[in-house]
């Protein structure tokens, strides 16, 4: 009997699902666009990839499957778009939708808060004297890498 992937928002229930890390794969899931990132499998550093235009989820699916296949990847963590309040809106519902569409690839999956991951990727792009047309094709990634940072600095602080 297959077993269900882990889809949580708890740090330490998908730290177990991966008892020996290895490389995540961060997801900013927009409307139009998908931020991506990856970490190293020490769990150390976050870095920016492609940002990829949405399509169908079945095209979107198999693009992000030959990403994590091309990197080894051992895990998801998802933007999970909370309200300033914490709550949930249609926004963070679409999220953990998406999440149970991945969840057939049978990797672990994180939901992780976003709030101020693209206005935190924003003032480091800016501070890089990064042009508005660059920072427009590269925001959604460098966004999932500024939450991916924020999981992984929370999952190695699990480690001990």
């Amino acid at each position: 009997m297959d077993e269900k992937p882990t889809i949580t928002a708890s740090a330490a229930e998908f730290r177990a699902a991966l008892p020996d890390g290895g490389v995540l794969l961060a997801l900013d899931i927009g409307t139009k666009t998908i931020g991506t990132a990856f970490c190293d499998a020490g769990w150390r550093f976050a870095s920016p990839a492609k940002t990829l235009v949405r399509g169908k989820f079945a095209r979107d699916k198999a693009v992000i499957e030959e990403l994590a296949a091309s990197r080894g990847v051992r895990g998801f963590v998802i933007g999970l778009p909370l309200n300033m309040d914490g709550s949930e809106g249609p926004r963070a519902q679409a999220s953990r939708a998406y999440a149970r569409n991945l969840a057939p690839l049978s990797l672990p999956i994180l939901l992780w808060d976003e709030r101020w991951s693209t206005q935190s990727a924003e003032s480091a792009m800016i501070a890089q004297d990064m042009s508005r047309a660059r920072r427009a094709e590269r925001i959604d990634s460098h966004a999932a890498a500024v939450f991916l940072q924020g999981a992984i600095d929370a999952l190695a602080g699990s480690l001990f």
